[in-house]
């Protein structure tokens, strides 16, 4: 009897206030022991896992920068990030499953949305992983770019440091014009 070969996609980001969407795509050639939903790995254990997860299955990345996500909306920025993720994909496939409640591929008959399938299929815990090590990675390097913000200790999201920051030093190029919190201190005081 035939497998049926399974892509697992999950994105990261959706909540940050500052940098790129993230989706991961990936198709596992073979178990790899650990996987689970990288909110509940540490730092170190979730880059381990990349690490095998990136050298032993099939992986694609696609990303939405923070721009874009601004121009387009969250809804559009999840679904191009999803779908860039699975053409970076160069390999077949019989089935999609997406983490969450929303199917962001509707027009691909392969795909369906899985509640907590990041916890449950390991493909779709991989794809949390590699996207959220990616992510993080990518805003560790931006901290490098904007020191004064603090990125390589929040990543983007809306921490009390963050929002410090943002009132300290404003807005960046790297924030989410469209979020509230950021739209909130854009607003000229009177």
């Amino acid at each position: 009897m035939l497998m049926s070969i399974l892509v697992g996609i999950d994105e990261v980001g959706r909540g940050c206030w500052a940098g790129p969407l993230v989706a991961g795509a990936v198709i596992l050639k073979e178990p790899i022991e650990g996987l689970k939903d990288s909110k509940k790995l540490g730092a170190a254990r979730r880059e381990e896992l990349a690490l095998l997860i990136n050298t032993q299955a099939v992986v694609g990345l696609g990303w939405v920068d923070a721009a874009t996500i601004d121009r387009v909306g969250l809804t559009t920025a999840v679904k191009w990030a999803m779908e860039r993720a699975l053409e970076a994909i160069a390999a077949s496939y019989d089935e999609i499953i997406i983490d969450g409640s929303i199917n962001y591929m509707l027009e691909n008959s392969k795909a369906k949305a899985v509640i907590k399938a990041d916890a449950t299929m390991p493909a779709v815990s991989a794809a949390s992983i590699v996207a959220k090590v990616a992510r993080d990675k990518y805003m560790v390097e931006m901290a490098l770019r904007y020191p004064q913000y603090g990125f390589d200790r929040h990543v983007g999201y809306g921490t009390a440091l963050h929002l410090e920051r943002l009132k300290t030093h404003g807005v960046s190029k790297l924030h989410r014009q469209s979020f509230k919190p950021i739209q909130q201190l854009l607003k000229p005081t009177i």
